[in-house]
């Protein structure tokens, strides 16, 4: 994201704006108030979204919303033990 402000989401504050509803968007993890999947925030992001892209695709969003999806998911992945994937070579 371009915009370098000051942190305005410490690490774990995340918790308090996603939900993991069964009743919301099938369970998955959602920013709270809403039905926008976390996935969705994060493949913006990854795609190249900037911020300011994103809050107006998503106007009931936050900038805090958005610094809360990417703590989910940082978090989410440090809990998996990822093995190295195989290489794999084209037949000759």
């Amino acid at each position: 994201m371009s915009d370098r402000s000051p942190r305005t989401t410490p690490p774990r504050e995340w918790r308090k704006r996603i939900r993991i509803d069964p009743a919301v968007h099938h369970g998955d993890p959602c920013i709270a108030g809403t039905r926008i999947p976390v996935s969705i925030v994060v493949r913006s992001v990854a795609e190249g979204d900037t911020e300011v892209q994103i809050l107006a695709s998503y106007p009931q969003l936050k900038r805090e919303d958005i610094r809360a999806a990417l703590l989910f998911a940082a978090e989410a992945v440090d809990r998996f033990d990822l093995l190295p994937l195989p290489t794999w070579t084209a037949p000759k």
